[in-house]
């Protein structure tokens, strides 16, 4: 839950926390209201356009990026709105809702993450001419999207073992397991089953975007005017990442890049691309606290009360105290037959390897300390620390890393394809031209 929700506080800083931390006073986007654009039965209003702009404005002032023509920012941020639109009609249809305690826990977790409690918060809000309750919405909104993604996009990601050893084998031959990458990227899309004429064409603007950026352009700029990627109206920059999560046909070509070096063109059957490196740094090992436990485990049962199991570790414990082997006890009395065998050893534990209260027992005793008996939902427990230590747990941890980044990479391309699926599929018409002030 907490990943999500810091995910979720990046994406809505994204459009306020700059309303509330920059203290910029440059004026608003603000037109008089009408239809901009219909999709399927809903319609985006002139208003949300303008919010929306402003929000994007006030970000690319906080990067230090140019502001591309009016006209530019229009084109994509309406875009952006008819897509949004289509995820929230698909969610409203298919029963995706967010309550209020969820909605509170996510505005809470973003006031947090600015630094306030939630009524320095609300005020700083205020003091923006921020209205709160269309806040709310908006988060909400933000959320039911996050939701529909993961139920049609993320879990159904599966990811095999083959996949995992071609990661860690790439990661290897590119000699950068220790490096992080920052880079910025412009797309220019092509339309499933494209066409050579629409190949050509995509091809011709792409040289063209590159011309410019080699001619001087800035590339955040150029990105925000040109690109098609899901970053484009963030300077199509993405954070600090191993090379090994960006996907393979960006690798290889990152990895023969320079700081500060813009790529040559290059295809793909999303479109053509153009990347900047922007940053390397190095990623150090991953050294964990582990502790070596054993347990004897009693499972309440129908015989067996919740107290009697209880009342027998205290005397298991009181034995073992007065010189009994624990292991040799853990064989005759556990309840956990895996590790009675082994004289009730779980062997070396990482942080998360174990339940929470477990977790909680253990990291309060020291080596060859004995727990008081307690309550997990397997049973009662009582359990002994043998020892600690500091472990390199870098490959382990770089195999759990490669699963978890193969799903990114296989979700981010399978999203780019459900998107492109859910605008193709709907009903849109622009009337952003008809209704133009000049």
């Amino acid at each position: 839950m907490k990943s999500f929700f810091y995910w979720l506080s990046i994406l809505t800083l994204c459009l306020y926390q700059h309303s509330i931390l920059a203290n910029t006073t440059e004026p608003e986007v603000r037109s008089l209201d009408h239809i901009v654009a219909v999709v399927n039965n809903d319609a985006i209003l002139r208003s949300e356009l303008d919010k929306y702009l402003n929000g994007v404005i006030r970000q690319l002032k906080n990067q230090n990026t140019p502001i591309p023509d009016k006209s530019v920012l229009e084109k994509k941020g309406l875009e952006r709105l008819i897509i949004r639109s289509l995820q929230l009609q698909r969610a409203k249809k298919t029963g995706i809702q967010v309550d209020d305690a969820a909605l509170n826990l996510a505005i809470q977790d973003i006031a947090r993450k600015n630094g306030m409690n939630l009524e320095q918060f609300r005020s700083a809000l205020v003091n923006e001419k921020i209205d709160y309750e269309n806040f709310r919405e908006d988060i909400r909104h933000e959320i039911v999207i996050s939701r529909l993604r993961k139920r049609d996009v993320t879990n159904r990601i599966v990811v095999n073992e083959q996949e995992i050893t071609d990661y860690l084998a790439r990661e290897k031959d590119l000699g950068d397991k220790n490096k992080l990458v920052k880079f910025s990227h412009i797309l220019i899309s092509l339309p499933d089953a494209a066409s050579t004429e629409q190949i050509q064409a995509a091809r011709e603007k792409a040289r063209k975007v590159l011309k410019l950026i080699k001619q001087g352009a800035d590339f955040a700029q150029t990105a925000v005017a040109y690109s098609d990627g899901q970053k484009a109206m963030e300077g199509g920059e993405y954070s600090f990442r191993p090379v090994s999560q960006v996907p393979p046909l960006f690798s290889k070509t990152i990895a023969n890049m320079k700081i500060g070096e813009v790529s040559a063109l290059f295809r793909s059957p999303y479109g053509f691309h153009i990347i900047k490196l922007l940053q390397v740094k190095d990623k150090a090992k991953h050294i964990v606290s582990q502790t070596k436990i054993r347990h004897i485990l009693i499972r309440p049962t129908a015989l067996i009360s919740s107290q009697d199991a209880k009342s027998r570790l205290l005397q298991l414990k009181t034995r073992i105290e007065n010189g009994d082997d624990f292991a040799t006890l853990a064989r005759s009395h556990s309840d956990d037959t895996l590790s009675a065998k082994e004289g009730g050893s779980l062997g070396w534990v990482s942080p998360g390897d174990t339940v929470a209260t477990f977790e909680q027992i253990f990291s309060t005793l020291s080596p060859g300390q004995i727990s008081e008996p307690f309550k997990t939902r397997f049973g009662w427990h009582i359990l002994q620390v043998l020892d600690r230590r500091q472990h390199d747990d870098t490959k382990k941890f770089q195999r759990a890393r490669a699963i978890t980044n193969i799903k990114k990479q296989k979700a981010l391309e399978e999203l780019q394809s459900w998107l492109r699926r859910l605008r193709d599929e709907a009903y849109v018409e622009h009337k952003l031209e008809q209704h133009r002030i000049r």
